[in-house]
């Protein structure tokens, strides 16, 4: 909600706050009725218990949040049932670390691509799961009503958390289900949601890379883009339908709903609207937040990530088996190395600290006029919280980016250490698995390398009086030879090489474990990390959160209980708005979809973001695009909306008025990269994969018919 087109005088009255723009908001779908109108002005088709009900099947049923075993919870993408087999769509990036687990010099699926054409040919992924929302209800009373501002924020939390778990606990009593309760507008709401959530998820199909990361970063959160970006899993249960673990027994899940998918036209202005699981937004960040994120966050993330960066690249493009075991780590590491260069680049051309500094001087005016005062106290706390912790948070980037990110084999060591302390009891032989999975993917050579620069860039730029004592007494005793100091702690640690560490775990002891130079290294830094943690005050700690708390409460007060969305965390929500091209600057205009004949032309044999395989150029130039082109005879490729999204909506549906599978949704644009924390409403698009492009894959480039036969295909 653009709170900043509020005039003083309105704050003053408490009169009618700002609307809502229909592309803006992540909502709440129990309460997407508030917004009916808005989207039925926009085009929308269906009802809204036919988005949301309890009773009945809807959309909120085919759309998937994939998660991991550990934290099922927090969805890293979003997925969507598109076939009554369970069958699951979502990003090729969403996949890619499952495409790259299955893949080997022999069987290279990242660069040739995988497609089962038999249910056999699925290949499992232990830890990923596949969550559905069984139904949400709002619970605020319920948890707030013993709470006071009193309180401190300590006994606070501890309160909330009791509660929580009670509720979370009726919630799944006698069921197969899963139950959290989550804050919304910085803990002065709380929601249950309540999900099922699957354990037998299996890769199914993927397109190469060449195709599935087309453009690489060069394009990445920039439009115009050519990705084909998809990948395909499917849910498998017990034979009774309950979620299991993998079983040769398990069958494909039946699900209540799935997505018809689009085969025909798409035109500007059509209505778009994305259902996912949003990551995090900051909408409600006051200036004092903007300061830090943009200063420091941001800032000090792409400036160390650029250092381990340019390393993986060189030696990723000098073997293929070491392209293939970091490819995924490289993707993730490089995702938001760009996006926080790209965010401070917008949140600059747009002028958003004088946006939120124009909020803060109209809430004041409103709270100079409210009782109790905590409103009018609140921004001083929030300013006063962020300075006190300046310098840490500062050193805090350095260590978690350029010290525990640093070394694998590092993080290896100190993982298994604190599970032996936490679990003394536990046989070592428990922690096989996870050990040989992490050198399956891991070159010492390589890892070296990059602890070495890692190590060497933090010495070099942490303020002298917060460097740790460890990086100082290694500077005097190499001399500024990071290399070689790198090279000495390898050289003695069991963790460094496979070989090692398979003939420590012929007699393992945590004695061994606990002399030895990594471990030891790793218990340094974090200790250094948790040291710097406690060094901000209690009372800062708190007031800063009182603060956030109070001033977003207060925001809620002056819209006087208009539908405002909640900030993304995770939890479903939908996004609506239209097909829509848009005037990035003065002289440019960009049309709403893009065609394979952008990817032809953007073909460079040298630079391997835009190779293009050779039977897509053979299909191309015999114009075999099946059912599948488009009025004029092109092959679509992407296209873009007006939607309000951000990270976890990957993979997110990109649904039309009638309920049908348009697209998928994968990135954003670089012009309005400050959305996460304003929303603009001119220039934020959402780029999204044409589902006829994914079609076209599945059907005329890789020939699995299976896969289409299975479908609900509208033309």
């Amino acid at each position: 909600m653009k709170i900043r087109t509020l005039t003083i005088a309105m704050l003053l009255l408490a009169l009618t706050p700002s609307v809502a723009r229909a592309d803006e908001g992540m909502w709440l779908l129990s309460l997407i009725g508030k917004n009916y109108d808005d989207m039925k002005r926009a085009g929308f088709q269906l009802t809204p218990e036919d988005i949301y009900s309890v009773n009945q099947s809807c959309l909120k049923d085919a759309i998937v949040g994939l998660g991991r075993a550990g934290s099922p919870f927090w969805h890293f993408c979003t997925g969507e049932i598109i076939s009554d087999q369970g069958l699951v769509s979502t990003n090729h990036h969403c996949g890619y670390s499952y495409i790259q687990s299955h893949s080997t010099v022999d069987h290279d699926y990242l660069r040739d691509g995988f497609w089962a054409y038999t249910r056999e040919q699925e290949l499992v992924n232990p830890g990923l799961t596949a969550s559905i929302l069984v139904r949400m209800e709002d619970v605020t009373a319920r948890v707030t009503e013993n709470l006071s501002d009193d309180m401190s924020e300590g006994d606070r939390a501890r309160a909330v958390a009791k509660i929580c778990r009670i509720i979370e606990d009726e919630a799944t009593d006698g069921t197969q289900y899963a139950a959290q309760v989550k804050p919304m507008f910085s803990g002065n709401q709380y929601f249950l949601f309540v999900h099922i959530i699957y354990r037998d998820v299996r890769l199914v199909g993927a397109p190469p890379s060449s195709m599935g990361k087309f453009g690489g970063d060069t394009d990445n959160w920039s439009w115009p883009r050519h990705t084909c970006d998809f990948s395909m899993f499917r849910i498998y249960t017990a034979p009774d339908g309950s979620p299991a673990d993998y079983d040769r027994d398990n069958i494909p899940l039946h699900p209540k709903r799935h997505l018809k998918v689009n085969a025909g036209e798409l035109n500007d202005g059509d209505f778009a609207m994305v259902m996912g699981f949003p990551g995090t937004t900051d909408r409600f960040l006051t200036s004092f937040g903007l300061e830090e994120t943009m200063d420091i966050t941001n800032r000090l993330r792409h400036d160390i990530r650029d250092v381990k960066i340019n390393i993986l690249r060189e030696e990723m493009a000098a073997d293929q088996a070491t392209r293939i075991k970091y490819a995924s780590k490289y993707a993730s590491c490089s995702n938001y190395w760009k996006y926080s260069s790209e965010q401070n680049k917008a949140l600059r051309a747009l002028n958003t600290m004088a946006v939120k500094r124009q909020i803060e001087e109209q809430y004041m005016q409103w709270a100079r006029f409210q009782k109790p005062t905590k409103y009018m106290d609140a921004l001083d706390q929030i300013r006063r919280g962020y300075a006190d912790r300046r310098s840490v948070r500062e050193a805090q980037m350095y260590v978690s980016e350029g010290l525990i990110s640093g070394s694998e084999a590092m993080q290896l060591a100190v993982a298994i250490m604190r599970g032996v302390e936490k679990n003394p009891e536990r046989d070592f032989s428990a922690y096989t698995s996870y050990i040989m999975n992490f050198y399956k993917d891991y070159d010492q050579a390589v890892d070296q390398r990059v602890a070495a620069a890692m190590f060497g860039h933090v010495y070099a730029n942490i303020a002298p009086e917060r460097c740790p004592d460890f990086l100082v007494k290694a500077q005097k005793k190499y001399k500024g030879n990071w290399e070689k100091y790198i090279a000495q702690l390898y050289k003695g640690s069991i963790f460094a090489s496979k070989e090692t560490m398979q003939k420590f775990m012929e007699k393992p002891n945590m004695k061994t474990i606990a002399k030895d130079p990594l471990a030891k290294l790793g218990a340094e830094v974090y200790a250094y990390a948790e040291a710097l943690r406690d060094e901000v005050p209690a009372e800062s700690r708190d007031n800063l959160q009182r603060g956030i708390r109070n001033f977003t409460d207060g925001i809620l007060q002056i819209n006087n209980n208009r539908p405002m969305a909640p900030d993304a965390n995770s939890t479903i929500r939908l996004t609506y708005g239209n097909v829509m091209s848009y005037d990035p600057q003065d002289g440019v205009s960009y049309h709403y979809y893009t065609t394979m004949d952008g990817i032809i032309k953007k073909e460079d044999p040298d630079n391997s973001e835009f190779n293009v395989p050779a039977r897509l150029k053979e299909l191309y130039q015999e114009k075999q695009f099946g059912p599948y082109a488009n009025r004029k005879g092109q092959m679509p490729a992407c296209f873009i909306t007006n939607n309000d999204i951000t990270g976890g909506n990957s993979g997110s549906p990109v649904i039309n008025a009638k309920g049908v599978l348009i697209g998928l949704a994968f990135d954003g644009n670089g012009e309005a990269m400050s959305g996460d924390i304003d929303f603009e409403e001119n220039l934020q698009r959402c780029i999204c994969l044409d589902t006829r492009y994914m079609l076209w894959v599945i059907d005329i480039f890789a020939g699995a018919k299976n896969l289409i036969a299975e479908m609900d295909i509208v033309r």
